[in-house]
Order: structure tokens, then C-alpha cells, then sequence
């Protein structure tokens, strides 16, 4: 991954929403880091729906280094995740680093994030971890601490920080990945679930100095939303039928105890209650929750079977039309073929 290189080695992918102040400075920075290093590289800006004149901004950088900087102009503001998405399918390099807009992250960081990847006999991915973040107490350092614990735990990846944007991945890592929602901060999810080598390195994070977050607590909710739906693709992607179906038998299950618990009121109510008075009226199970637990849990249950039914269609159909495989091939290794 040299200069002498015809192929770009590195692209380095900068979503920015409303980051009139930040993008000069940024591009400054990253120049003086890059440009003196061994590799041929690429900035590609993605410009999501700024309101502010970060467009302008980008063009006049665009158009002052046009051999390092492409930038994209997104029609609408669409979010983090899909303007990375963008740069992804713009990127030509070997190692793709993604960062934020607003200066916080640390351009001196990319030269140490692509030496870990070749550190320790080799990895596909070094995830940043802002040990240090200089950021609101309250609503961004408790939520993310929270956050970060959550998704380690159930994902079984122990990274501290999912949050931190600035990473380092091979390219064959991300090759046909398609973001959704807040999915750009499990990526190392899923390049690990996939046998990816995933580490981590202690990252520099800078206080804002120009512009406003558009991080909240909000996004906190989405990424547990998001974390549900990622441990569903972990464990029943290839096989749904076996989650909609546990949930539509147990479903089926509970209907019919809430059936027998009808019958058990219609004949044998009060007993084996003997001392039960006689002057005392009994208990008709029309009175009770039973008959719409027992037709809910039923249509919840049927429906649960249907949904699972159906969602192996789609899942068939996947992988078919597309010819892809459930399986993920390194290599295979063999002896001479011998001829009949």
C-alpha cells in the first residue's frame, strides 16, 4: 500500500451534517497527516442534507485538492448511518477508516488504527475506544457507558466503545455490507460473528470546538431497538420458523390451560373446595378473563406459526435468487486432481 501504487490503499469516510466551521480545519489536519505517509489515499466527504453552507464549503475543498477529496451531496438529510453508506459504496481503497465531521476524533489516530491491523499476526478490524471522551456527563457519557456494557454483553464482542466512529477495517470485511438505522456502530459485530479478527486501541477524542452534537439521549433507545434486531439476525436469521414457532407453541400451550381452566369452572367448580357454603353462589367462568385468554393466546398462536411460515420464505428466497450461501468459505485445500 504504497504511493507508487496505482490502487488507492487508503479511503478514509467522512459523513458531516451542518459542519460549516469543521470541515476546513478537518481536511487541513488530515492532509498534513496523509499526505507526508506511505499511502495513496482518498477523502470522501458525504454531505447529508446540510442546511448551514457545508455544501459550498466542501466544494471549495473538493475543487482546492481534487486528486485526494470526493465529495457526495445527499438529496435530504438521511442520517449518519446511510451517509456512510454512501461513502462505502464510493470507497476505492484496500482500508477504509471512517470518522466524524466535528473534529473530535483525531486525524493523527489513523496512522496507529492501520499499523494495529497488521499488529499481533494481522487483523480485519480496530475498533477506537475514546477512554478519555470529552463530552456531556450526563447525556452522552452515562447513556454510552450503559449502552457500550449492553451491547458487549449480548453480542459477546468486548469492545468498550461501539459508539466511537473512528475505526479500521479491511475492505474484504465490509465488501457487500448494507447499513440500516444505527447499524454503522455494530459493524464489528458482525465482521466477529463472521470469524473477523476484531480488536481495539485507545483513540484520542477532542472536545467540540465548532457547531452542535446531533447526539441525544434519544439515540440510546434506538440502539437498544437496533441490538434486538441484530441478536434476532445472530441467532435465527437462517432458521425464523424456530423463533415465531417457540413463540406460537407456548402461545398454543397457554391457550388450551386457559381452556381447561373454562371447563374446570363450567363442571367441577367449587370442588375439591368441599366447605365451599351452599348458600353461596358459585363461580360461572364467563365471569373470569378465561374465554379471551384462551381465543387470544390461540390467534397469537396461529398468527406466531403464519409469521414464521412466512418469514422462511423470504429468508429461501434470499439467499436463492441471489445465490448466496449459509455458509462463509476461507479456503479449501486439496491434492492433485487424478484423472479417470
Amino acid at each position: 500500500m504504497t504511493k507508487e501504487n496505482n490502487r488507492i490503499g487508503l479511503s478514509v469516510l467522512i459523513p458531516v451534517y451542518n459542519e460549516v466551521d469543521n470541515v476546513g480545519p478537518l481536511h487541513a489536519e488530515l492532509d498534513a497527516v496523509l499526505r507526508p505517509g506511505p499511502w495513496k489515499y482518498e477523502l470522501i466527504f458525504v454531505n447529508d442534507g446540510s442546511t448551514d453552507g457545508t455544501a459550498a464549503r466542501l466544494g471549495a475543498i473538493q475543487r482546492a485538492d481534487p486528486e485526494h477529496v470526493r465529495v457526495a451531496f445527499l438529496r435530504r438529510n438521511c442520517g449518519q448511518t446511510a451517509a456512510l453508506s454512501a461513502a462505502l459504496d464510493l470507497a476505492r481503497g484496500e482500508i477504509l477508516v471512517p470518522m466524524d465531521g466535528d473534529r473530535q476524533n483525531d486525524p493523527a489516530d489513523i496512522p496507529r488504527l492501520i499499523a494495529a491491523l497488521d499488529g499481533d499476526g494481522g487483523h480485519d478490524v480496530v475498533s477506537g475506544w475514546r477512554k478519555d471522551r470529552h463530552d456531556a456527563f450526563l447525556s452522552r457519557k452515562v447513556p454510552s457507558w450503559i449502552a457500550n456494557r449492553l451491547v458487549a454483553r449480548i453480542s459477546g464482542v468486548p469492545l468498550h466503545d461501539f459508539g466511537c466512529t473512528l475505526k479500521a477495517y479491511r475492505r474484504s470485511v465490509l465488501e457487500g455490507v448494507r447499513l440500516y438505522g444505527e447499524m454503522h456502530r455494530f459493524i464489528p459485530i458482525f465482521a466477529a460473528w463472521q470469524g473477523a479478527r476484531v480488536t481495539e486501541l485507545v483513540v484520542n477524542h477532542r472536545p467540540r470546538t465548532a457547531g452542535k452534537t446531533k447526539y441525544g439521549l434519544g439515540r440510546t433507545f434506538n440502539v437498544v431497538l437496533d441490538l434486538i434486531l441484530i441478536r434476532f439476525l445472530q441467532r435465527y436469521s437462517q432458521r425464523p420458523l424456530h423463533f415465531f414457532g417457540r413463540f406460537g407453541l407456548w402461545s398454543f400451550g397457554l391457550s388450551l390451560l386457559s381452556f381447561a381452566g373454562m371447563l374446570y369452572f363450567k363442571y367441577l367448580f367449587p370442588w375439591p373446595y368441599l366447605w365451599w357454603p351452599r348458600d353461596l353462589p358459585t363461580k360461572s367462568f364467563v365471569e373470569t378473563p378465561l374465554p379471551s385468554l384462551t381465543v387470544m393466546f390461540f390467534l397469537g398462536g396461529f398468527v406466531s406459526i403464519l409469521l414464521g411460515i412466512q418469514s422462511e420464505l423470504v429468508m429461501r428466497t434470499y439467499y436463492e435468487s441471489q445465490h448466496k450461501t449459509t455458509y462463509l468459505l476461507d479456503e479449501v485445500r486439496q491434492g492433485p486432481m487424478k484423472e479417470d
